[in-house]
């Protein structure tokens, strides 16, 4: 049996007569070691709150980094924060929950059922298939499903709950529950599938920095058109439209708390072949995830300490000054600041943390340019040159008059890149996935550094593609299509 490890908000959330279990503090945990715990370690997250960005969220998160077997996971924790997001799963399930309780409740009038499912248990045995199928779709230990008669029964509301919150007659049925959990073999959730050849490109025309230009969207249109695909420019309001295609491109600024991240979600429920996976979105968006993961793996970085409200001075002692400060989720360049002494520090790291309860810290290190390196399936794809803005350390400057100004640019040929460079950000992509990807690194004396993975980098025409020309468009394209072709083939399948 593969090691465990079980993660409580506060040691005394674990009682005196539970079972005798390796039970951590969650501090303990994010202030732990990335690299020397066993590669199979199986993590329980109990704590108290998993909203976006607490300390919880950060236990998941960083499991994922560190390459542990984590539950619930960054995305299940996610999909059950909107009933907009795990809906999209349990539609599916509202036929059955009318059979069986239209079946069990003959003869009674209740408006409104609560079942509490401990990791894939409940009490009802009417009902257990239907706790098994939800724990399958959120696998989370703990969580109430509310059912309500709406002309016919169907699940309301799924709402997680904390093991502090567990009654004492619930306990034996928990920890019984926990003990099942811990004896079956770890699985992945099931794959999606596809098998047409339909593309919907997600983009909005009003957003000021987007990924792509409307010319490069039409010059992905026409690619897309060239291999035998339609496609289709849409836009928020299309949520609904999704399932009538086969395969998505998001083409705007991701994140998690956005739509964005939601039509991902849509999109693989459906079954459709999607860049920018949920997964990636959820990797990408996070840099705190990023330097964990980047962490483990041994891959090159600006000196990184994580941070939180009573660790603050680390980054003065750890990396000196000038300091540079990141939320964990900010994007061109938003959200990033430099420090340059503890006054500073201080100002800005209490600002930040009043958004999330964990903070990046990293080494300043100035360079000409960045390189950012483009991804596609695990391969180098395209490489330019991103020079800091005029008179400034980052390469977009929101606070210049005017707006945002950036700096300018130069692509390579793959070939003349140095191979240290495209090595290192290969191995970084990778590490996140086999989707589109745009690797930002520092070419320094001290040799190769990532700065970050990027899950929807810039592609458009006259930079990304100065030196491939319409190659680019088509590349991709052709990814689309080997993609969709796998997935028919893979549902042909016996």
């Amino acid at each position: 049996m593969p090691e465990h490890r079980i993660l409580v908000e506060r040691r005394a959330d674990w009682k005196p007569h539970f079972p005798d279990l390796p039970v951590m503090a969650i501090d303990d945990y994010l202030r732990g070691p990335a690299v020397d715990d066993p590669a199979n370690l199986r993590v329980i997250n109990l704590c108290r709150s998993q909203r976006y960005l607490s300390a919880g969220y950060y236990g998941s998160l960083l499991a994922e980094a560190r390459g542990h077997r984590v539950i619930p996971s960054v995305r299940t924790l996610q999909d059950l924060s909107r009933k907009s997001i795990y809906s999209l799963d349990t539609e599916e399930l509202d036929e059955r929950v009318a059979r069986v309780l239209g079946r069990s409740r003959q003869g009674t009038h209740p408006e409104r059922l609560e079942l509490t499912v401990l990791f894939g248990q409940c009490a009802e045995p009417a009902l257990q298939e239907i706790a098994g199928q939800l724990f399958a779709l959120f696998p989370a230990p703990m969580f109430r499903v509310e059912f309500r008669l709406q002309g016919r029964w169907q699940i309301h509301a799924l709402r997680p709950f904390a093991l502090n919150a567990l009654e004492p007659e619930q306990e034996p049925a928990f920890f019984a529950a926990l003990e099942r959990y811990l004896s079956k073999p770890w699985r992945r959730r099931r794959e999606a599938r596809s098998a047409r050849y339909e593309l919907a490109i997600l983009h909005n025309p009003d957003e000021a920095l987007a990924p792509s230009t409307p010319a490069t969207l039409k010059r992905f249109v026409r690619a897309g058109q060239e291999q035998g695909m339609d496609v289709e420019l849409i836009q928020a309001r299309d949520l609904s439209r999704l399932a009538e295609f086969d395969a998505l491109f998001i083409r705007e600024t991701t994140a998690i708390d956005h739509y964005t991240y939601r039509f991902a979600r849509k999109a693989e429920a459906e079954g459709m072949v999607v860049i920018d996976d949920a997964d990636s979105i959820l990797r990408c968006t996070n840099k705190v995830y990023l330097a964990e993961r980047l962490a483990a793996h041994r891959v090159p970085t600006p000196k990184t300490v994580i941070l939180n409200r009573e660790t603050i001075l680390r980054a003065e002692e750890s990396i000196g000054y000038p300091v540079v400060l990141k939320i964990p989720d900010g994007s061109f360049s938003r959200g990033v600041f430099k420090a340059n002494d503890r006054g500073e520090l201080e100002s800005i790291a209490r600002r930040l943390l009043k958004e999330s309860d964990l903070i990046l810290a990293q080494e300043f290190v100035y360079t000409e340019f960045d390189w950012r390196i483009g991804v596609l399936n695990r391969q180098p794809l395209y490489a330019s040159q991103y020079l800091m803005s005029r008179k400034h350390w980052q390469i977009v400057n929101h606070d210049a008059k005017g707006g945002a100004r950036e700096g300018g640019f130069r692509t390579q040929a793959l070939a003349d890149v140095p191979a240290a460079v495209v090595k290192t950000a290969v191995k970084a992509a990778n590490l996140i996935g086999d989707g589109l990807y745009g690797v930002d690194l520092k070419q320094t004396p001290r040799g190769v550094m990532v700065i970050e993975v990027n899950d929807n980098p810039n592609l458009d025409a006259g930079i990304e593609d100065k030196v491939l020309g319409e190659t680019l468009y088509t590349t991709l394209m052709q990814d689309f299509v080997r993609r969709l072709d796998a997935a028919r083939r893979h549902r042909a399948a016996p």
